[in-house]
């Protein structure tokens, strides 16, 4: 008896390492790395809501293979700790008889919580007196929750989509085979997913011996590797991987990938072994975006340029879940499987340029935009006359634009793009050459899907970015009439891109163009058939912007002072939010920002009143304090105007910082709102000719604290 009791308190406080793992069949390789993820931070949610686990969780590992996701986190606990608290019961009403005795209701209370009717306490709350309870709730135990905890983080993993196996009816994104909970040096008992917990997992599926018993969790990384053959954690997978491969590839080569495309690779092996094969240097005459696509998206091959001058190098790189001593067998069995699809590649490109893209162009009319915006055809002509008037607009070659968006969307009936949707554009721009277009032409064809990305490369050249600007308007005004506007997080037509693209475009490219002709335009090009939403799509592009500015590392302040002016240049706002900044280290700036709101709140309630009120008239000022604001913000005005006329707008706003001395004296001695019509219109001009003169660049107001 005694040593049960001695066995059982130290099972209650020990300390030790947990170990969960699934053993699955191959699971989704673009998911693997956020499920590996989601399914360790879920376990040690639990643990820290159980209080199993109390300590720093950065010792945490997360590992996940194609067959497997698991956790390692240090110091957990067999038991949490018991804790104290306060249970609410029956208020003194209910718990009173009116001789002050406890009544069923409040000794039933008690011995629902285990204490005594006289340990009970008595709080104020809002609605009256309640009785409480001070109760010690027992510690979880670790043998009792796990099960429930790893059950209730696999529920909870991003997982689009599950899948049933076998009789059961558990179900998960693959099928799963095993379930390892250890802590320690013992197995956890436990069920989850109709799987018994033991301390067996499996290596490599084929150049492991056998399954492997595990003597300790904190064994699990360093078993796997050396009995089991596999690299257990995502990270230094990835990082063996990507470093063999540099290696592999050689001085004064880089290699062509993508971190998604690395993720990926990293994701379909468990015992990464990096392999070289060659092409024949005949297929390098294929543009090399083809050549690369072909590699990367079908097979997961890993291109090579030659960092000097750029070109593509007729041989890649891959990785195979397999080291073989004579790998000769796997370097020439891709090779082959590479060269089918480099000739099929080759095939669309020789195919394709047989046909001008001015001769495709005509059959946009078979192709559907959009049910309720016509043909591509259709869309192809309004964005013509759209690019056109814009290139005008900057002074750029109008014909050169309208030839651009005439072809731009003819190489969507290519065979190379009906291949690989990723290239429109970039093939346009090779066909269009090919057939002798003007490279101004070729290069605005593949420009003008641009920026697809943050921080993507923006249009080169007035041509180029007329077109570009033309096809993203052209969807925003037509998809806006027709009501299709993001919501959420949704937004099917990536709305929100175009937007953003066409901001960083006028912004970045410092394009003099007004917002509100652009989208007047854009809609023009619509005769009919949808409504009219040029006031909602401005709106929309004033919010993308304010996030663009605020992603720049401007305050909400300094972006809503100026973006809150629907400002018509989009191209000079960055300067006009850097002169907010600047204007806001005066000294003067709070008061004069304070001063410029009282202004708003005035006027606005003047207004809503039915005051009306013209510019102010010297001969109609009769106290000093107004005469010397008014005389103060003339001489002001006219050399804050010059200053706005150069673009000088830091300037501008600094000039006005001598006002506040003229300011404050007027709300301090003058009434604005007196019986005197003549007088208080004229007062209200003035203040009326503040607002307007001092807010040309930003609202000032909106920087008040």
């Amino acid at each position: 008896m005694w040593s049960k009791h001695v066995d059982t308190c130290l099972l209650k406080h020990m300390i030790d390492t947990l170990l969960v793992e699934l053993l699955t069949e191959e699971l989704p390789p673009k998911a693997l790395k956020i499920l590996g993820d989601a399914f360790g931070h879920e376990i040690l949610n639990g643990l820290m809501r159980g209080q199993l686990k109390q300590r720093d969780p950065r010792g945490m590992e997360i590992f996940a293979t194609p067959r497997r996701l698991a956790v390692v986190i240090p110091d957990v606990l067999t038991t949490a700790g018991d804790r104290e608290t306060e249970v609410s019961g029956p208020s003194l009403k209910i718990g009173l008889d009116p001789n002050g005795n406890p009544t069923p209701a409040l000794a039933g209370f008690a011995k629902k919580n285990g204490v005594s009717v006289e340990s009970l306490e008595q709080r104020d709350t809002p609605k009256g007196k309640v009785f409480v309870a001070r109760v010690t709730i027992p510690g979880l135990m670790l043998d009792a929750t796990l099960s429930t905890i790893v059950a209730e983080a696999v529920k909870k993993l991003p997982i689009p989509k599950v899948m049933r196996w076998g009789d059961g009816e558990a179900q998960f994104v693959r099928p799963v085979h095993g379930l390892v909970m250890m802590h320690g040096l013992r197995v956890v008992p436990g069920e989850v997913l109709g799987l018994k917990s033991t301390n067996q997992t499996r290596g490599h599926r084929f150049l492991s011996a056998g399954p492997i018993t595990l003597k300790h969790a904190g064994d699990y990384e360093r078993a796997l590797r050396e009995e089991g053959k596999v690299v257990a954690s995502f990270e230094v997978r990835r990082s063996e991987i990507v470093r063999t491969l540099n290696t592999v590839a050689g001085d004064g080569v880089e290699l062509v990938a993508t971190d998604a495309l690395l993720d990926e690779i990293a994701a379909l092996v468990e015992a990464p072994t990096v392999y070289a094969g060659e092409f024949s240097p005949e297929f390098l005459a294929v543009p090399q975006e083809c050549l690369i696509l072909s590699m990367q998206q079908h097979q997961k091959y890993l291109p090579l340029r030659d960092k000097a001058n750029g070109r593509l190098l007729p041989r890649f790189l891959f990785v195979s879940n397999l080291k073989a001593d004579n790998p000769s067998n796997i370097i020439h069995g891709n090779e082959r499987v590479l060269r089918a699809r480099l000739s099929d590649a080759r095939f669309f490109y020789d195919q394709d340029r047989k046909i001008r893209l001015e001769a495709r162009v005509p059959q946009l009319a078979n192709v559907v935009y959009h049910n309720k915006l016509g043909s591509q055809l259709q869309r192809v002509e309004r964005v013509q006359l759209l690019a056109g008037s814009i290139a005008r607009k900057l002074g750029a070659d109008a014909l050169l634009a309208e030839r651009a968006a005439w072809l731009s969307k003819a190489d969507l009936l290519t065979g190379m793009v009906g291949e690989f949707p990723e290239l429109q554009g970039t093939m346009g721009r090779y066909y269009a050459l090919h057939d002798g277009e003007p490279r101004e032409v070729a290069d605005a064809i593949d420009a003008h899907y641009r920026p697809r990305f943050a921080g993507d490369a923006l249009p080169d050249g007035p041509v180029a970015a007329a077109v570009a600007l033309a096809d993203k308007l052209d969807a925003l005004a037509g998809l806006f009439g027709i009501g299709q506007v993001p919501t959420g997080d949704k937004d099917p037509f990536g709305l929100r891109r175009a937007a953003l693209g066409m901001i960083r475009i006028l912004i970045e490219r410092d394009l003099p163009l007004s917002l509100h002709e652009l989208v007047n335009a854009a809609f023009a090009g619509y005769d009919r058939g949808i409504g009219d939403a040029r006031t909602d799509l401005q709106i929309f592009i004033f919010d993308r912007l304010g996030g663009y500015l605020r992603d720049r590392g401007y305050t909400t302040l300094e972006v809503e002072s100026v973006v809150s002016l629907r400002p018509v240049q989009i191209s000079l706002v960055p300067r006009q939010v850097e002169a907010v900044r600047a204007f806001n280290t005066l000294p003067e700036a709070q008061s004069l920002a304070a001063a410029n709101k009282r202004v708003v709140n005035i006027l606005k309630q003047a207004e809503a009143k039915g005051e009306s009120f013209m510019d102010a008239e010297a001969d109609k000022l009769k106290e000093p304090a107004e005469r010397a604001l008014f005389d103060a913000l003339r001489s002001t005005s006219r050399q804050a105007a010059s200053l706005f006329s150069q673009g000088d707008f830091t300037g501008y706003l600094k000039s006005f910082a001598v006002l506040k001395s003229p300011v404050d004296a007027f709300f301090d001695s003058v009434m604005v709102m007196v019986d005197d019509q003549a007088l208080r219109q004229n007062r209200l001009a003035l203040l009326a000719d503040l607002r307007r003169e001092m807010n040309q660049v930003a609202d000032i107001s909106k920087l008040a604290a």
